[in-house]
């Protein structure tokens, strides 16, 4: 504990540095900006600002930025969930339900600061146990040789395809194409091409930054581009902002709840905080005296998802820092910005690079404080920015990812990467499909290739010593059972969703 409370100190002394707090300042700004935003998220945000973040000489304020600007966005989704009923960025979704009722019966100004609030403490409670549970993760991660990595990939993975959005066996395609992708080009081991088809290009793999940017920005803005008409703010006056005593009375425990749930949640790999809010928002309800308010401007499931959001998204810092396994989306994008600053996150990262790893820790009670201050006196602003015209972002927004992409390596071979990874982001969006994992297949498939190599190795070619090692053996019946109860239970819906398509 003393030793933890040590390094919080070190890291508040760079992360209180002008430079650094100017970093926060503008992620903390743009994270909100997209998370009201609709059609933006702080997938499509940070994908867009890699190659901006690779001319930033200090690796801390880079990553500090990119951070910002993640859960700067879970608190800016808020507001388009409450006044548009358009979630501003996906794990606001569930804000949605009873936010725009409670904007419909004038309440909206409560909504949006209970909404702020809830989330400014559960971000501080998770980033207060991110730094006391983080070092624990690290000394214990250590002791993994490469069987237990490859069962943890394996297990990120499988929880990522099953607990990700639509079917099952879609995530699970996904992953294998992911893998297939991140395995282009030479074998570290036996020095061979593997699916370059010739293309000298490819000899190196597949260019992270150009991919991330086509799935998340690009496609993400094409779809946007092609929605007509525009959103319509449900009231032009926030009215009165604090909640009454009653309404702090009906949200303390949900807040308290949410900020447990969504952290614990976003440890798991996979889950993160889409899964956390609807945890937290199904807790609500049931344990309610009054479930039948929910749906009708009940301020309990606003508190509570909103709350849940913002612990995961602190909460998933910690695989990914720890154990260089991003547990979602975002965090998949933010460990190609730790790579692009030569950092690796891993076990190691806490020794290797301590500034980085308790700058950014600590970096993040700051940017709670600065997000308070900037939701709750500029609500108005932000309600208003929900008027700029998308035909007029869009193109903004691609003309910088065109010109980021070339300036990294300055190849056009990367800005056809990043416009083929566009048209497919575009398809997979139209066809429902969640790009999420596939982007974590393709960043793990060398870690499962070069750790499933060495573990055979270590066991003389047989692969029981993936069941001998009681942790290694632990983490993989945990993803088959993952795996197997969601196939299951989607095999059981399937004949009911044929019998309702058929009426």
């Amino acid at each position: 504990m003393i030793e933890s409370l040590q390094q919080i100190g070190y890291g508040l002394a760079l992360a209180l540095q002008p430079a650094n707090l100017l970093y926060a300042f503008v992620g903390s700004l743009l994270g909100t900006l997209v998370g009201v935003l609709p059609g933006l998220g702080p997938v499509t945000t940070i994908a867009v600002l890699l190659p901006v973040t690779y001319q930033v000489g200090d690796p801390l304020g880079a990553v500090i930025m990119l951070a910002s600007i993640y859960y700067g966005a879970m608190y800016g989704g808020s507001t388009t969930s409450i006044l548009l009923k358009v979630p501003g960025e996906a794990a606001s979704v569930m804000t949605c339900i009873d936010g725009y009722e409670m904007a419909k019966q004038g309440r909206a100004g409560p909504a949006l600061a209970i909404a702020a609030i809830g989330s400014f403490v559960a971000g501080t409670v998770s980033v207060v146990a991110l730094s006391l549970v983080g070092p624990v993760f690290a000394r214990y991660a250590l002791s993994f040789g490469p069987p237990e990595y490859f069962a943890l990939a394996v297990c990120g993975l499988a929880l990522s395809a099953t607990l990700s959005l639509g079917s099952p066996v879609r995530g699970l395609v996904m992953v294998a194409a992911g893998i297939v992708l991140g395995l282009i080009g030479i074998d570290t081991v036996s020095g061979r091409e593997r699916f370059t088809f010739g293309i000298l290009e490819l000899s190196d793999g597949i260019e992270m930054v150009p991919m991330l940017m086509g799935l998340f920005g690009l496609g993400e803005i094409l779809v946007n581009l092609e929605e007509k008409g525009a959103f319509k703010l449900v009231s032009d006056r926030i009215g009165r902002l604090m909640p009454s005593r009653e309404d702090w009375r009906r949200s303390a425990g949900a807040i308290g709840r949410g900020s447990l749930f969504g952290f614990l949640i976003g440890l798991i790999p996979g889950g993160g905080a889409i899964l956390g809010a609807l945890v937290s928002y199904t807790v609500e309800k049931r344990i309610s005296k009054h479930p039948e308010e929910f749906g009708r401007g009940a301020i309990a499931g606003v508190a509570g998802p909103e709350s849940a959001n913002n612990a995961a998204a602190s909460a998933s810092f910690i695989p990914l820092l720890t154990l260089g396994l991003p547990s979602n989306a975002v965090t998949a994008v933010l460990f190609a910005g730790l790579l692009i600053q030569n950092v690796q996150p891993g076990p190691l990262m806490m020794t290797e690079h301590r500034d980085v790893f308790w700058g950014v820790i600590s970096s993040m009670y700051v940017g709670n404080v600065m997000l308070l201050i900037l939701n709750l006196p500029l609500v108005g602003l932000w309600a208003q920015l929900l008027r700029v015209p998308f035909w007029i972002l869009g193109p903004a927004i691609l003309t910088v990812a065109i010109f980021g992409t070339f300036s990294l390596r300055n190849s056009w071979f990367d800005v056809g990467v990043l416009m083929a990874s566009g048209a497919v982001g575009y398809l997979f969006r139209k066809a429902s499909l969640d790009a999420g994992p596939l982007i974590m297949a393709f960043i793990l498939a060398n870690i499962l290739d070069t750790s499933l190599r060495q573990s055979l190795l270590m066991g003389d070619g047989h692969p029981a010593i993936f069941v001998t090692r009681p942790i290694c053996a632990t983490i993989l019946a945990v993803a088959l059972a993952v795996v197997t109860v969601q196939l299951v239970a989607w095999l059981r819906r399937r004949p009911g969703l044929i019998r309702d398509e058929a009426t």
